[in-house]
């Protein structure tokens, strides 16, 4: 067993071994279990999707491969060696990046300061300006993103850039495998697009990618290995050519439930229209509240003086 506090891993020189590997991984919280024998390989190149409705295991998933909560069964592997990760600066330390749904960007800072947030160069006692912001631009132009002002707020920006700006941080400071936690989920389809094209640019650069999800639309268009959780657990693990959209969209909807439940809406007519109720509010009578008369309620008010 290795503690990362003290040392690193070195990246592995076999492409055909898995950078990260969850077997068995197991969660609980008192007598709760999150999880409970996930397994799940992620490879150099190679998009992993990950899956599940609310309540499914996702959040948990995730804090425990970026270091924020130590697993409690099963075991975890980076190039092979098994580890456990003392904090998500450990885990950053071999290359395992985090890009949560919140960005963890300052809305009110400019885009260049976002990028090196917690990471700045220094020339001598002063920041190194110059340096970040030719960095930066660097940076996002290789995603594919020209931001003509570095010094605007991120806040201004849009969401698909602002997801952008997180994933090519990650990649800048050393990330081998990228988790990415629900990206598309507050973003409308043109934006939703836009990430899913940086999405594939970050698979095209060498990481491997863990894209969280609960829309099997969006993992399908640029996943290749899907893991589907519920209720903490992995009800599917296919590969790309295993399955088809429609097969990941009702294994992702519950399956036999789903099909249930089509089977009792199959008697309502979807075309059916129903005509609104006249009601004469006349010749309703006010409800008996036992508790006196509000009579002088419809009267004109008075002011007394």
């Amino acid at each position: 067993m290795t503690t990362l506090e003290q040392e690193t891993i070195r990246p592995t020189e076999s492409e055909g071994q898995p950078i990260l590997e969850l077997n068995n991984i197991g969660k609980s919280y008192g007598n709760v279990n999150a999880l409970r024998g996930v397994n799940i390989a992620v490879r150099q190149g190679e998009v992993t999707c990950v899956l599940g409705d609310n309540g499914a295991g996702k959040s948990t998933l995730i804090k425990v491969i970026s270091g924020l909560h130590d697993y409690t069964e099963g075991s975890l592997r980076v190039d092979g060696s098994e580890v456990r990760f003392g904090s998500p600066r450990a885990a950053q330390a071999t290359g395992i990046a985090t890009v949560y749904q919140d960005l963890a960007l300052a809305p009110l800072m400019s885009v260049w300061r976002n990028f090196f947030l917690a990471n700045e160069l220094h020339k001598g006692p002063f920041l190194n300006i110059r340096t970040m912001k030719r960095v930066c631009g660097e940076e996002l132009a290789k995603m594919g993103i020209i931001i003509p002002d570095l010094d605007c707020p991120v806040g201004s920006l849009s969401g698909g850039q602002r997801q952008c700006i997180a994933i090519a941080r990650a990649i800048y400071f050393g990330a081998r495998v990228i988790i990415l936690d629900e990206p598309t989920a507050a973003l409308g389809v043109r934006q939703s697009g836009v990430v899913l094209k940086y999405i594939v640019k970050a698979r095209d650069a060498g990481l491997g990618v863990i894209f969280i999800t609960h829309n099997p639309h969006h993992a399908y268009l640029v996943g290749n290995h899907f893991v589907v959780l519920k209720l903490g657990r992995v009800v599917l693990d296919a590969h790309r050519d295993e399955l088809t959209l429609q097969q990941l969209t009702t294994e992702m909807a519950g399956g036999d439930e789903l099909e249930e439940l089509s089977h009792e809406l199959s008697g309502i007519d979807p075309g059916k229209v129903v005509q609104g109720h006249q009601v004469d509010h006349g010749e309703i009578g006010a409800p008996d509240l036992g508790v006196g008369s509000f009579d002088g309620l419809a009267r004109e008010p008075r002011f007394n003086g």
